[in-house]
C-alpha cells in the first residue's frame, strides 16, 4: 500500500473500531471525556476527531511535541494527560491505535 491509502484505511477503521468499542461497552460518543489515538501524524488525527463528531475537549494529542514514538504513543498521552489534569476518576476513554500489519484496535476504559 502507498502512503495515501494507508492514510485513508487508518481513519476509516480508528473511527470504526472506537465506534465498536463504545457500543460494546453500551456507551456513546457522548459519553467519551478523552480520545487517546496512536499519534502517528497530525492529519490522521484530525481526521478521526473529524469523523467521530468529537469536540477539542474530547482529543488529547501530543504528536507536535514527540513525533510519531510506534507503541509508546498511547502511554505517553496517557501519562500527559494526567499530569494537565485532563482525566479525573470515573471518565470514560477511548485508546485507539493502528499500526504495521495493517492492524487496529480500540478500547473503551473508565479511568
Amino acid at each position: 500500500m502507498r502512503g495515501n491509502d494507508v492514510f485513508i484505511y487508518a481513519v476509516r477503521r480508528m473511527p470504526e473500531a472506537a465506534r465498536v468499542a463504545l457500543e460494546a461497552n453500551g456507551l456513546a460518543l457522548d459519553d467519551v471525556r478523552l480520545l487517546v489515538s496512536h499519534q502517528a501524524n497530525l492529519r490522521i488525527l484530525e481526521m478521526v476527531q473529524k469523523r467521530l463528531g468529537l469536540r477539542d475537549d474530547q482529543i488529547f494529542n501530543n504528536v507536535q511535541r514527540y513525533g510519531n514514538t510506534t507503541a509508546a504513543t498511547i502511554p505517553i498521552a496517557l501519562h500527559e494527560a494526567l499530569e494537565r489534569g485532563r482525566l479525573a476518576r470515573g471518565d470514560v476513554l477511548i485508546l485507539t491505535a493502528f499500526g504495521g500489519g495493517l492492524t487496529w484496535a480500540s478500547a473503551a476504559i473508565r479511568w
